[in-house]
């Protein structure tokens, strides 16, 4: 699915016209991002858990020429799915 096709069944699902659907797309993204950049956890019930965890530095190999690298650490957006939404999908 695509942001347009996604921003058309908001649209069409909440009686919105398509400019309205896409701002609140828009800002539901925003607070989403602005809220992990906070380190804070997004639930969103029914759907699942946006939350962000630290990934420790460790080495790596060039898989083109063998050498090692050394990979920084790094915050990284994890999801874990709600149940009722890995249900729906089987």
């Amino acid at each position: 699915m695509t942001k347009a096709e996604l921003v058309s069944a908001i649209a069409k699902g909440a009686g919105l016209t398509k400019k309205q659907a896409d701002a609140a797309l828009k800002a539901a993204i925003s607070a989403i991002a602005d809220s992990l950049k906070k380190g804070e956890r997004v639930a969103i019930p029914g759907f699942g858990i946006f939350t962000v965890r630290k990934r420790a530095a460790r080495k790596g190999r060039n898989p083109r020429t063998g050498a090692v690298i050394n990979i920084p650490a790094r915050k990284v957006v994890t999801f874990k799915p709600a149940k009722d939404l890995r249900e729906s999908i089987k």
